[in-house]
């Protein structure tokens, strides 16, 4: 018979079932919710504060602020929603160095390969495309684990949205800098253009491409540049070309179908003419309904790939 221990003896502790660590932080939901919120209101208190001192030292706080707060809300929401067992790590890095080497590599490209001519936006759909997926292959290259169609719309999507970001600072800069000196109505101009259009441009480019790339990835961690692939591409780049040439292409039907004040000659040797006051409505309804249709276009290949991958409705 076991005897009682004495009072005040210590006793053994036996460790209860010890839980298995999450696999990936756990955050709040609705963080990106904030960010947006929160980001739209320092914007909005940096444009004050800007144009009622006049002091150009806040100009690279509107310039990043506006710029990155629409590409990080969106990457936000897709970490929270469908990326949380791949890594923060892997998705800024993905956002960060994918995006400032795909914008070094656009630019170095397209400044010694393409000139002013009727398919210049075309070589400029293929060079941008190819450098974000290079940029995207080159900081997975030691993820072999990485592969799949959800990771590689979400991982593709960070490439191009740190793409965008990049990419809409500088267009804020030299929107903002003119020979009369800062002219601060044209950048916020420029910022809020940018920011309303970047979901549907290089992010949902990259995401697509990214999908396919990943979906057909080897288990050893090579990339396989298949059919798929390599048409996927293609298909992404001339959507990129499309975007880009919206507003050539409504002046182009604006010249065919007024028959005034614009030469269409001038649209062989890249050159794109200014239109009448009397042909804007015309072209703002060109313009603005091909980026329209493009977008959707996008949207819809997007969500072809998403209901191909279970795994895409079961993420946390």
């Amino acid at each position: 018979m076991t005897q009682p221990p004495p009072p005040g003896a210590p006793r053994a502790r036996i460790p209860g079932p010890q839980q298995p660590p999450p696999s990936y932080p756990r955050t709040r939901t609705g963080l990106w919710r904030r960010c947006l919120w929160g980001g739209l209101v320092l914007w909005g208190l940096s444009a004050v504060v800007t144009y009622a001192t006049g002091n150009t030292t806040l100009l690279p706080t509107l310039i990043l602020l506006g710029s990155f707060l629409v590409p990080v809300t969106f990457v936000l929401w897709a970490y929270e929603q469908h990326g949380r067992d791949l890594g923060v790590n892997v998705i800024l890095g993905c956002f960060l160095t994918g995006g400032v080497l795909g914008v070094l590599g656009a630019s170095v490209m397209e400044y010694y390969l393409l000139h002013p001519s009727l398919w210049m936006f075309v070589g400029v759909g293929l060079i941008e495309e190819a450098v974000k997926a290079a940029a995207l292959m080159f900081v997975l290259r030691r993820q072999t684990r990485i592969r799949g169609l959800r990771a590689g719309l979400v991982l593709g999507a960070s490439v191009g949205f740190g793409f965008a970001a990049l990419e809409s600072a500088g267009y804020a800069f030299n929107a903002a800098v003119s020979t009369e000196g800062i002219d601060l109505r044209a950048l916020l101009e420029t910022e809020i253009l940018r920011g309303v259009l970047a979901p549907f441009g290089h992010g949902l480019w990259t995401a697509i491409t990214g999908a396919v790339l990943l979906a057909h990835r080897r288990p050893s961690g090579h990339f396989a540049f298949t059919a798929p692939v390599v048409g996927t591409y293609v298909g992404v780049a001339l959507l990129h070309a499309l975007w880009d040439s919206t507003h050539g292409i409504a002046l182009w039907l604006v010249a065919r179908l007024t028959h005034a004040g614009l030469n269409p000659a001038l649209f062989g040797a890249g050159y794109l003419p200014a239109v009448t006051d009397q042909q804007k409505h015309l072209f703002t309804l060109f313009s603005v309904g091909g980026m329209v249709a493009v977008s959707l276009m996008g949207i819809a290949w997007v969500r072809s790939l998403a209901r191909r991958d279970p795994s895409w409705r079961n993420t946390p």
